[in-house]
């Protein structure tokens, strides 16, 4: 089943990629990626019923860019935009990192418009982690190496991953991904996550080197009725690096919230 790029207006438009017919399934990539992250679950949802789409955020890949600071909730906005563009009055919502951000934000701010919410490799917010910890995120989401690179991936990911996520960090811009950065740790600090409603599904590597697993522990504490799934041997990107068993569980999933 073949994918089409669509661009979202007003500006700042964003580019989507979708395919397939049925309930709106939207993928949000992280901090330093883009809606091809997103490529093997776009065909997998698609031929299973879905209408799969994924999107590069303001300011990245082939979406617009936008003046001057950002404001972290703008993202909550663009999702909503998309919504309206395929004329869903509620979809499915999943977001890995950065992306699982922004998707609990609209499970606060917009709770009747999804029908599930999955959090991937993400947390309530920067007060989760340590001074330290703050630190060695801005320090390696600023810096990339080789080392570095390799440090987001768990034991067990497929061998394509590695260039698949070297790519999608060298088509980073620089000034988006720099004001994005800013706006996170500045702004997005603890969202009262106890308050979310939607049915939620938490996934997260066993072996993540950028969110420890108590954090997902303790996310699934805090909202009520949900469930967390810790995906052996992956790290930071489980739909990357073991997209077969990320698929599984996220279909899964799916299907009971659709019962």
């Amino acid at each position: 089943m073949s994918a089409e790029t669509v661009m979202v207006g007003p500006a700042p438009r964003l580019a989507v990629t979708v395919a397939g017919e049925g309930p709106l399934v939207l993928f949000l990539h992280g901090i330093r990626g883009n809606r091809q992250n997103w490529a093997v679950q776009i065909d997998t949802f698609a031929a299973a019923g879905y209408k799969a789409a994924a999107w590069d955020a303001r300011g990245y890949g082939d979406s617009e860019d936008y003046d001057s600071a950002l404001q972290f909730d703008h993202f909550s906005g663009d999702v909503m935009r998309v919504a309206e563009h395929f004329g869903v009055n509620k979809l499915h919502l999943v977001g890995l990192s950065m992306g699982g951000r922004i998707a609990r934000n609209v499970a606060l701010r917009f709770p009747e418009r999804l029908l599930s919410l999955t959090l991937v490799s993400t947390a309530p917010g920067f007060d989760a982690l340590s001074a330290e910890q703050v630190r060695r995120f801005v320090t390696e989401h600023r810096n990339r190496t080789p080392e570095s690179v390799q440090r987001l991936l768990g034991s067990r990911a497929r061998t394509e991953a590695f260039g698949e996520l070297s790519d999608s960090l060298s088509r980073v811009r620089e000034e988006s991904y720099r004001k994005t950065l800013i706006a996170s740790v500045a702004q997005d600090r603890d969202a009262p996550v106890e308050n979310i409603r939607v049915p939620t599904m938490i996934v997260a590597g066993d072996e993540d080197k950028v969110y420890p697993t108590r954090i997902a522990r303790e996310l699934a504490q805090r909202i009520p009725g949900s469930e967390i799934v810790l995906m052996r041997g992956a790290g930071h990107l489980p739909n990357l690096e073991r997209p077969g068993r990320f698929n599984e569980i996220l279909l899964d999933f799916l299907k009971r919230r659709s019962k």
